[in-house]
């Protein structure tokens, strides 16, 4: 398991010829022309997905804080627990999705959102090498809706009823701000060197997802542990065999098989 962050942990046969072409990591064909996809104007989606992000991030954590009361504490910290379980089961949704559907062909989403995960799984380390935009602009994205939708509560609802409110709107902000953060916490997973005490402290408590336990999906055909938030709920699915069943499930619908261009593009060798 311990080699599994270089590469899959099960080699593809090849023969010899292919073997001294294949490498994984920066240097593999496949990993290399998925990285070339990455397009100036995907660097611009980032850039305004992390400044908008972050805007109502402030916004939205100043309004929370200048409305909070002591009383709220216990239903607080029950939304933060709560929040955290549903933003990693989302992050294991989203993951397990793009990882065993779809193709980099396919219009807009291809490149720009099923790209990275093909690339990820041949290149492990790339994500390492992403600076703070790359990383986290998919994910300030997705955010932005319910961002939005919160910031719009504080300004045209009255002071009683966001009293009321109060407790839900943490567990949102707090479901946000894992969703946020989930690719940086997958990044850390990752990385080995110069990495913050309080993260590394995290990581061991198991706040967020720790880097041996993430190794576990790098191990190939990755078809399991796809939570990359905190990792919590990765044991109790792979015991119920749930990506298993739900693959099952949408073969039988669409013949589809799962991961097939996941698998396309670690074969490529020149």
């Amino acid at each position: 398991m311990a080699g599994a962050e270089d590469g899959p942990g099960q080699q593809l046969e090849l023969d010899e010829d292919e073997a001294s072409c294949c490498r994984w990591g920066a240097q593999h064909a496949g990993a290399r022309e998925l990285a070339a996809l990455y397009s100036p104007g995907k660097r611009l989606q980032e850039w305004c997905s992390v400044i908008l992000c972050f805007s109502l991030i402030t916004h939205n954590l100043v309004h929370l804080l200048l409305l909070a009361r002591w009383e709220h504490t216990p239903l607080v910290i029950v939304g933060v627990v709560a929040g955290a379980l549903i933003a990693d089961f989302l992050s294991g949704l989203v993951h397990w999705g793009a990882d065993t559907w779809g193709s980099v062909e396919l219009p807009i989403v291809g490149k720009a959102f099923i790209r990275p995960f093909r690339e990820h799984h041949i290149d492990p380390t790339a994500i390492t090498r992403h600076d703070f935009i790359e990383t986290n602009g998919d994910n300030c994205l997705v955010t932005l809706l319910p961002l939005l939708n919160m910031a719009y509560k504080f300004r045209t609802h009255s002071p009683e009823a966001l009293e009321q409110l109060y407790p839900w709107e943490c567990f949102v902000f707090c479901l946000i701000i894992f969703g946020t953060f989930t690719n940086q916490i997958h990044k850390w997973s990752h990385t080995y060197f110069g990495l913050p005490r309080w993260v590394t402290l995290l990581q061991d408590w198991h706040v967020i997802l720790p880097r041996k336990h993430h190794r576990i999906h790098h191990v190939s055909p990755h078809e399991t542990y796809f939570c990359i938030t905190t990792g919590w709920l990765n044991y109790p699915l792979e015991k119920i065999g749930f990506w298993r069943r739900l693959e099952d499930l949408i073969q039988g619908l669409t013949g589809e098989k799962p991961r097939a261009d996941d698998m396309k593009w670690a074969q490529k060798i020149k």
